[in-house]
């Protein structure tokens, strides 16, 4: 799988200066970490999963979580991990499926252990589980059932906590529970793919949610507990974790809405303009905004519960030609010790020694979702993932 892989490579071609890599299930955490993009969430209800699955992977989505928590009614649950097992089987059976990575969202740790088991062969498809309103002490037993269940099944599982409780949010109890779930993680450090921020939680303890022409970075309670997360657990100083952004509530936006735009070129021939007003009236503007603002805020990948969310997403994580320049020019090997210059695009200051974890930061960006050429922006991108 390829981010983007899902459009022509001859249009792939004419919008990279680097493509993206290919990857599998099978590589490295590293790489998988952030390779995330727009992971998008499905309730395990769903009766076609395993075509909703196939689907959604046509459409480029790279990874996907079946949930089985809050998305569903309490007395779904046993229908809906019989359902799972259905799917899965299913998904095994069909010949040149390749469907995203695929983790499922538990509500127990003991779930985790028993799906390994009642999934059988089929578990060769399974990345991992989601593990909500992580804490402490709730989190040691959902690891420990996550390391029977990769022992019995012989298959590498990850694990992505939710950081969603009330601990986290309340600040007389902020600075403890960061300290709980720092040593937790780092002592399943090979485990944990990545952390999760579940915002949702965070406003409804206080009653709050934000209309879709605001960002999570409005809220400033919910600004403060992502400082502070990105802060104790996303440094940059190799004990950090991949931090994914929040989830974007809104879903007005369709594809079908765009394409009578779109399909008249690849590369929109001037009417760049004409797309990015729609996408503003459409309430997409406010989904763009944040997802700049996580980026500028240290998270990576991003939470989705709709499929045209997904794109805009990955379009945004391409690296530019202007910060794949940069990168390379502080990374050069003769500029190891230090030094300031004027960037290749002649319009800001790169300082190698503060500037060198944002570089690095960046290629490995450029690495999954590649580097757009010169004269491509979102719209450009955009335009070619909504086109068949």
């Amino acid at each position: 799988m390829r981010h983007f892989g899902h459009i022509a490579p001859e249009v792939r071609q004419r919008l990279f200066h680097r493509e993206p890599c290919a990857f599998t299930a099978d590589s490295s955490p590293r790489l998988l970490a952030a390779a995330l993009g727009a992971t998008l969430y499905s309730p395990a209800t769903r009766p076609r999963l395993a075509d909703d699955i196939l689907k959604q992977a046509g459409r480029g989505v790279i990874s996907m979580v079946l949930c089985l928590e809050d998305s569903i009614d309490d007395a779904e649950v046993i229908g809906a991990e019989e359902n799972l097992v259905r799917q899965f089987a299913d998904l095994a059976e069909r010949d040149g499926a390749e469907p995203p990575l695929l983790f499922v969202r538990v509500r127990a740790p003991e779930q985790i252990a028993d799906l390994a088991a009642r999934l059988g062969p089929s578990i060769r498809l399974l990345s991992g589980f989601v593990l909500p309103k992580f804490t402490e002490e709730r989190g040691v037993a959902f690891l420990e059932s996550l390391a029977v269940a990769e022992a019995t099944s012989g298959r590498r599982l990850f694990a992505m906590p939710v950081l969603e409780s009330p601990e986290l949010l309340h600040l007389e109890s902020r600075a403890e529970a960061l300290a709980g779930i720092a040593r937790t993680v780092d002592k399943y450090r090979e485990r944990v793919l990545a952390l999760r921020l579940g915002v949702t939680d965070f406003c409804s303890a206080y009653g709050l949610r934000r209309p879709p022409h605001m960002t999570a970075y409005d809220v400033h309670i919910v600004a403060s507990v992502i400082a502070d997360v990105v802060n104790h657990l996303g440094r940059a100083d190799g004990t950090g974790f991949t931090v994914t952004g929040p989830v974007w509530e809104y879903f007005r936006v369709q594809e079908r809405m765009f394409k009578p735009q779109l399909r008249r070129s690849p590369f929109l021939e001037g009417r760049a303009e004409e797309l990015r007003q729609a996408l503003i009236e459409h309430d997409i503007d406010g989904l763009l905004r944040e997802i700049e603002l996580d980026r500028a805020n240290g998270l990576l990948g991003k939470t989705c519960i709709h499929p045209s969310h997904v794109l805009p997403v990955h379009a945004l994580s391409v690296v530019s030609h202007e910060e794949f320049s940069d990168a390379e020019d502080i990374l050069r090997p003769e500029r190891d010790g230090g030094g300031v210059m004027r960037s290749a695009y002649t319009n800001k200051m790169n300082e190698v020694k503060p500037h060198r974890a944002w570089a690095e930061r960046t290629l490995q960006r450029a690495e999954v979702f590649g580097v757009a050429r010169e004269d491509i922006g979102f719209v450009e991108l955009l335009t070619a993932g909504l086109s068949d």
